[in-house]
């Protein structure tokens, strides 16, 4: 077996040096994704404290982490064979495990434009759905925006967004429109929607917090599908992720059902080969309650109790 220019060697012989030049040349391909990706928010954190310093040593770590398809000499293959991974940290997995295979050749034709409003603690995760999303897509019809809050002198082109009529908001709640049963004004489009990409704790903080969320009309999804992503626990079945959300967004709006099944291709390959080396299927906390699977203590705090009893229809845990 051919052994890279990182791994020990028994017969103690170097490696060669187009070996080290593919190896080099796939590290300054990682770098300036980073800096793509990254830009001046890189400034963000400093090194006044050991807390900020392990804040970013943390991010470092997983940053180039996520993705990695190889080759058989370099062992890896062309950051940037889509285009449209220009925009995102390079998707980096083992060769047995590339999602090559599973994207899009080209990014799908699309008019509407995704806002994805991401938490900064989702940026961590090596198993999140975005890159994913964001592969299958145009790189200006998929935009990133990393924090947690967000004002118009800051984020002006987000908040010009939001002022604009032909704009949506993903979120559930009692003001909510089907976004399935919304009539979709001709005039106004394209349309751009807005996604908070983080646990469901999280996107309501974000949600709440956030005066620029609540300009757009507020959409959410009616459907009884259950989430495909199931290397992570939902609260309820019909819970889906940022990608799925997306997915079914677009097949909506651009009134393609095809969408939906091309952008679900990589997540579903991603959880067939989580679960082919080790991972286990991750059942949502609504199943696991009632049927008694919950391993973790019921929680003491009224407000927490009465939400898990609204998972099991007001049937009393």
């Amino acid at each position: 077996m051919k052994l890279g220019p990182w791994e020990k060697r028994e017969d103690h012989t170097l490696p060669s040096t187009n070996q080290i030049t593919a190896f080099l040349t796939s590290c300054i391909h990682c770098l300036q994704a980073w800096n793509v990706k990254r830009g001046s928010e890189s400034m963000r954190y400093t090194f006044n404290s050991k807390q900020s310093y392990r804040r970013r040593a943390s991010r470092s770590k997983f940053r180039m982490s996520m993705f990695h398809c190889a080759d058989a000499d370099a062992r890896t293959c062309s950051p940037f064979r889509h285009e449209q991974w220009r925009a995102l940290t390079v998707i980096f997995r083992p060769q047995k495990v590339c999602l090559c295979p599973f994207l899009p050749v080209h990014p799908l034709n699309v008019s509407t434009c995704l806002y994805i409003v991401q938490h900064p603690a989702e940026e961590s995760r090596v198993l999140r759905t975005v890159p994913l999303l964001a592969a299958c897509l145009p790189s200006d019809k998929c935009k990133v925006f990393i924090g947690r809050r967000f004002s118009e002198d800051r984020h002006p082109e987000l908040a010009a967004v939001c002022r604009s009529l032909s704009t949506l908001v993903l979120y559930p709640g009692p003001e909510a429109n089907n976004l399935e049963e919304l009539e979709l004004d001709p005039s106004l489009s394209p349309y751009n929607i807005i996604i908070i990409d983080g646990t469901w704790s999280q996107a309501k903080g974000m949600f709440y917090g956030n005066s620029l969320f609540h300009l757009p009309k507020q959409v959410q999804l009616k459907t009884n599908l259950s989430s495909q992503y199931i290397i992570r626990t939902q609260p309820t079945n019909t819970c889906l992720s940022t990608l799925e959300c997306a997915a079914f967004a677009l097949s909506v709006v651009e009134k393609n059902h095809c969408i939906h099944e091309v952008i679900l291709r990589p997540l579903q390959a991603l959880c067939s080969f989580q679960l082919q080396h080790g991972a286990q299927i991750h059942h949502s906390k609504e199943h696991l309650i009632k049927n008694g699977l919950y391993a973790k203590p019921m929680p003491k705090n009224k407000r927490k109790l009465n939400r898990m009893e609204r998972l099991v229809n007001n049937v009393k845990v």
